[in-house]
């Protein structure tokens, strides 16, 4: 007879009879049961224990296989203590960490979550889709230093920084790299709060109320807004000025319709590849997201090339020759040698700067007062780290729209006719120069610090990657901003840094003289850089303003 338990009456021993009306449990069953249930307890702790330990083991710092710079793995665990050891194992079970950082290179993405989401979203197929929810996974590296990296060297280190040194000098060049770059600080919050998706406008909101984040994330969608329009100009401007100058549609017959018709190139340039970059947007993404790893790697390549053509300076410089009269810096374009005069089979013979400020061709013809007392020398744009150059470009040559850019260490007889130079083929300043203006200018150069917390949603660990993502970006770049700065003030003569379109030396770009191996690796470069800066700033504004919208803080905004 078996002991039975009823649950309708108090426990005891019973018979086993077909009309008992209990339902009855046998209790060795219910004792195996509990067993069971506390067998799968027990599993469910260990593997919880298992979890954590790989989460410590991906957040001590020490690059391993999971670490969230090379391998973002969390199925497998590096406990080597005997338990797990195989004396066989399929080759390619497991990716060592060179072939992992190479994987995650070649699927780097410069997409924010809510573009990834949108894309994945479209590529469902099927007559209900369902929601697509995409698991962060990026580490620092690639989710973060990346990015701002990406972000931070662009248009103003290739197009610019030669004319921001020159001038404002080296001095204070540095003083406004120093204060652009300080908003590094602003960064260690992230390191506070722990950020999701929506970045910077998340971190805001949710912390010192809608108002304030929503006052902030329209700011900071305007400016991302209007950094696309930086970076499309700048593609534009090393399209006409430096790759095809002859595409340009708006050509000026007079010296002073010249900056009007560049404005007008840049409008019709600009609005067709604003054009042609929404489109992409819209359409195709994710195939502008397989490049993102090429424009990166121009990026890179391009500077590269800078740091070896400085270094080549030191045993041979480059012959880019300045023509100058008296101590004026002149425009090359419409002459080809720095003469007045030549000898042609034993006959002296006017040139085409001749032309350029005499009524004529002829020897006894009128010229201007300027070119009669003055004479032609050629200066070396580029003399080299060794030449000596760095002391006469440590202070600033700020002054007006219409100054005449000048070297004054040579020799200058007579003063200037405002009326008449206007005419001359000088190089002149084509706005009033003053340092708050040059602050301005560099400042949007740095904003690329934001595109780590822009990334918050897609990274693994947000609150450790941001900050040390971007203080190491930051770190970076304001290194080789730094190293420019006194590298180009060092190597290039004054007047040339203060040529800002390069017009005295045939339009080339001065950078990419100075680089090596071929000027054609910045040109090709800083247009590539340019492309898909301005790509991403379309991409991510329009996130940005859909947080917004999401949030219902603007009512208008509202769908």
């Amino acid at each position: 007879m078996l002991n039975l338990r009823c649950e309708n009456f108090p426990a005891g021993p019973h018979k086993v009879g077909k009309t008992s009306r209990c339902v009855c449990v046998c209790v060795r069953e219910r004792e195996r049961e509990r067993e069971r249930e506390r067998e799968r307890e027990r599993e469910r702790e260990r593997e919880r224990e298992r979890e954590r330990e790989r989460e410590r083991e991906s957040s001590d710092g020490v690059p391993k296989e999971n670490s969230p710079f090379i391998n973002n793995s969390d199925d497998k665990s590096n406990s080597y203590d005997g338990t797990n050891m195989a004396l066989f194992e399929e080759e390619m079970d497991s990716n060592p960490m060179v072939s992992s950082l190479f994987n995650k290179l070649a699927n780097y993405t410069n997409l924010t979550q809510g573009a990834q989401e949108h894309e994945a979203a479209d590529d469902d197929e099927g007559p209900k889709k369902k929601a697509v929810k995409v698991h962060p996974q990026m580490g620092t590296f690639m989710g973060v230093y990346l990015p701002c990296l990406q972000n931070i060297l662009g248009v103003i280190l290739f197009l610019r920084l030669t004319w921001i040194v020159g001038t404002a000098g080296i001095l204070e060049s540095l003083i406004i790299v120093g204060l652009c770059c300080s908003c590094v600080m602003s960064e260690a919050y992230h390191s506070f709060f722990p950020c999701k998706a929506g970045g910077s406008y998340y971190m805001i909101s949710r912390s010192l109320g809608p108002e304030f984040g929503g006052a902030v994330g329209l700011c900071f969608y305007l400016g991302t807004t209007f950094a696309g329009s930086m970076y499309i100009l700048g593609t534009i401007e090393i399209l006409l000025t430096y790759i095809t100058p002859k595409a340009a549609i708006f050509i000026a017959e007079r010296k002073e319709d010249e900056a009007n018709a560049l404005l007008n190139n840049m409008r019709v340039y600009g609005t067709c590849c604003l054009a042609m970059m929404a489109v992409v947007v819209y359409v195709g993404v994710k195939y502008v997201n397989k490049l993102a790893l090429v424009f990166l790697a121009c990026v890179i390549l391009s500077i590269l090339s800078i740091y070896a053509g400085v270094i080549k300076t030191i045993f041979e410089p480059p012959d880019f020759p300045v023509c100058m009269l008296g101590n004026r810096t002149l425009q090359n374009h419409k002459f080809d040698t720095c003469l007045k005069t030549e000898v042609i089979d034993n006959v002296t013979v006017t040139t085409k700067l001749w032309k350029q400020f005499c009524s004529g061709p002829e020897l006894n013809a009128t010229c201007n007062d300027y070119f009669v007392n003055n004479n032609v020398t050629l200066v070396q744009g580029i003399p080299g780290l060794t030449s000596g150059v760095i002391s006469e470009n440590m202070w600033s040559q700020y002054g007006p729209s219409g100054m005449l850019v000048k070297d004054r260490k040579l020799l200058s007889l007579g003063g200037s006719d405002p009326a008449q130079d206007i005419y001359m083929p000088y190089v002149v300043n084509d706005i009033t120069t003053f340092f708050t203006l040059l602050v301005g200018i560099y400042f949007p150069s740095v904003t690329g610090i934001m595109a780590g917390s822009n990334r918050s949603g897609d990274l693994r660990d947000a609150q450790r990657s941001i900050p040390i993502g971007t203080i190491l970006a930051i770190a970076t770049t304001s290194i080789i901003y730094i190293s420019c700065v006194v590298l180009f003030g060092a190597c290039i003569e004054g007047v040339l840094l203060q040529d800002k379109f390069g017009d005295s030396v045939k339009g080339n770009l001065v950078i990419g003289t100075l680089s090596w191996p071929s000027p054609w690796v910045i040109v090709i470069g800083s247009f590539f850089s340019c492309c898909g800066a301005g790509l991403q700033s379309l991409t991510g504004a329009p996130r940005l303003l859909q947080a917004i919208a999401r949030d219902g803080i603007v009512p208008f905004l509202q769908v």
